[in-house]
């Protein structure tokens, strides 16, 4: 939601915390700022709203000298994005500051009581609460050490907290300290040989170390230039595991291409072969991380994602229907966790969230393990805090992806979720072996099929261009081509701001065809299935309105040639693979549509990469 990055160590910090929030910059992109003490002792916070270029031209010729500063870029959820209300904030006093990721749900009782205490505020947000309740708690804090009164009270400021947060704090009383903590929220620790590091995610850090700690839940951690203290929330020490990052930072940078988003789009083929890597060895399923799932138990599944993730649950809902014979349910996380579903230790519930941190996945997982259901995550994040929450983990192994929308991470989600499908369909004996042998077959060549989607994207890219001018966008699909039309919208609404829209073809006489008139643009995912034909019955009903149509279909199938005006050819793969492959072109049309209207592709208005509030 919001970026992080802190710096206690020997370096001038001020690069350090501009290099890390242009790198985190796809986390929130309203405001940005930065605190500093100062060689003299002083606190000199800088801030500004908007592009974190608002930030550096505030600095320029006027940035403060020290070694040790916090800072943050936002993405607005209290309070209008403004100078004001940029992080970081500060206490009454002037000397505590922090900065923020997450959501203080209780932040207006806690703003009253406060306030009744002679606290003033300054700012519109949630956040500024935590800077004013650390003050409170320090002047009762008797503890010797400048370090443990400022660890202390902190914790005992955010136990008075309700909701979600990664917070970092500086304090003029401990000058040579910064002390984070999380609930939620990513937090991470780096170990370098000139300092100490504390950031939202890791791109922030490869630049200046790899040895890193991921903070866990409720975890706290008070860092010097020489090492870190971390503890629990009762106050005990704590010893976390230190990580060896093996991607280096060429791999969250641009190598070349304009955009992430189509850098990560063309990295693909080789994220889908590290999702399969390990998972299929000559035609053999191997998911020893599922080893303590109980298939026996389970009667009924739920797939539960936001946005693409959700996507990706809606194909997997027709893959697993069909290889298992129980009822699959795929549930928005969102609407979810405010059901009343029947969670029992019959259920499996299958959670997805590239992040790892989806703030209502997480609620929705937690639902479904206090019913009794097992629990299954797919996540792209080593060490998040769904990792935590699951019986069984099934990391996708896509690698860093920095633009906020999803691709890689997209396809990586769905091989991952039909490997898990062929597994429990092998483990429960309900899979017919034919049925399976196939699907293990096709899968392995998914990757070979991407490239070759990718090679032939041309034609693709210049009916993006085309697609430009239009106002909207309406995407058609039948059976798992449904959930392909809605993941195709939602990509073309995401990065070009085109009014795009899917819809189950069948459904068109039920309203959708009112808005197709006399050269009304529809996308059609037509590729082959046993109710292709079906499909182009639909397509008939648009063209004889004047409707415009651009078809996704595969390579030599002849029946689409009078039923559309444009065609894009993919690689022909079974249909419950197809998802993965007929993404490619709708990713590459959204991006070049969105280049050619002048659109910010890798960081769209008031999106954000991790959604850690609701």
């Amino acid at each position: 939601m919001c970026g992080i990055v802190g710096y206690v160590g020997t370096k001038s910090v001020v690069p350090v915390l501009l290099d890390g929030l242009e790198r985190l910059e796809y986390r929130g992109y309203d405001s940005a700022g930065i605190a500093v003490i100062g060689e003299t002792g002083e606190l000199s916070v800088r801030k500004a709203a908007g592009r974190l270029s608002g930030l550096v031209a505030v600095l320029k010729g006027r940035a403060p000298e020290g070694h040790v500063g916090i800072g943050h870029t936002r993405w607005a959820t209290h309070g209008r994005p403004s100078d004001e209300n940029a992080h970081p904030h500060t206490d009454c006093s002037g000397s505590i500051c922090v900065v923020h990721n997450g959501i203080v749900e209780n932040h207006a009782e806690l703003r009253r009581e406060l306030e009744a205490e002679g606290h003033h505020f300054d700012s519109e947000t949630d956040t500024e609460v935590i800077a004013h309740l650390i003050e409170s708690e320090l002047r009762t804090d008797r503890s010797i050490s400048p370090e443990d009164r400022l660890l202390n009270s902190s914790r005992r400021a955010l136990a008075r907290v309700h909701g979600l947060y990664a917070v970092v704090v500086l304090s003029l009383g401990a000058p040579d300290v910064i002390v984070g903590a999380r609930r939620r929220a990513p937090l991470i620790v780096g170990l370098g040989s000139d300092g100490t590091y504390l950031a939202s995610d890791i791109p922030a850090l490869l630049g200046n170390t790899r040895r890193v700690i991921r903070l866990e839940e409720e975890d706290l951690v008070a860092a010097t230039t020489h090492g870190v203290r971390i503890m629990d929330q009762f106050g005990e020490v704590q010893n976390r595991p230190i990580e060896e990052i093996e991607w280096d930072l060429s791999s969250a940078e641009k190598e070349g291409y304009p955009h992430f988003f189509l850098k990560e789009v063309n990295e693909q083929p080789a994220a889908l072969e590290r999702t399969l890597a390990g998972h299929l060895n000559d035609g053999k399923l191997n998911l020893p991380e599922l080893g303590g799932i109980d298939v026996g138990r389970v009667r009924r599944i739920v797939l539960t994602g936001c946005g693409s993730a959700y996507h990706t649950c809606l194909m997997a809902q027709y893959a697993l229907e069909d290889w298992l014979g129980i009822p699959v349910d795929a549930a928005i996380a969102s609407e979810l966790r405010y059901r009343h579903p029947t969670f029992d230790e019959s259920v499996l519930c299958i959670a997805v969230s590239q992040s790892g941190e989806t703030a209502d996945t997480l609620a929705a997982f937690e639902l479904a393990g206090a019913g009794g259901a097992q629990r299954i995550a797919i996540t792209n994040t080593v060490g998040s805090a769904i990792t935590t929450m699951a019986d069984a983990v099934v990391l996708q192994q896509s690698g860093p992806e920095v633009c906020v929308v999803a691709s890689k991470t997209f396809t990586g989600q769905i091989a991952a979720l039909f490997l898990i499908g062929l597994w429990l369909g092998e483990a429960s004996g309900k899979l017919a072996s034919s049925v399976r042998d196939e699907v293990v077959s096709h899968l392995a060549e998914i990757p070979e099929l991407v490239r070759r989607a990718l090679n032939a994207a041309d034609h693709a890219a210049r009916i993006g261009e085309g697609c430009a001018h239009l106002d909207r966008l309406l995407f058609l699909g039948r059976g798992i081509g449904y959930p392909t039309a809605l993941e195709g919208a939602l990509k073309l609404k995401e990065i070009s701001y085109i009014q795009a829209e899917g819809y189950a073809a069948g459904e068109l006489k039920h309203g959708p065809l009112a808005l197709v008139e006399e050269g009304t643009t529809i996308l059609v995912v037509a590729t082959d299935s046993p109710i292709l034909e079906k499909l182009l019955s639909n397509v008939e009903v648009v063209r004889a309105r004047g409707g415009h149509i651009i078809a996704i279909a595969s390579e030599g199938d002849d029946r689409i040639l009078e039923h559309a005006d444009e065609i894009i050819w993919v690689p022909r793969t079974i249909e419950a693979l197809s998802p993965i492959v007929n993404v490619v072109p709708m990713q590459i049309l959204s991006y070049h549509a969105a280049v050619a209207r002048g659109c910010d592709v890798d960081k769209p208005r008031n999106l954000a990469k991790s959604v850690t509030v609701e």
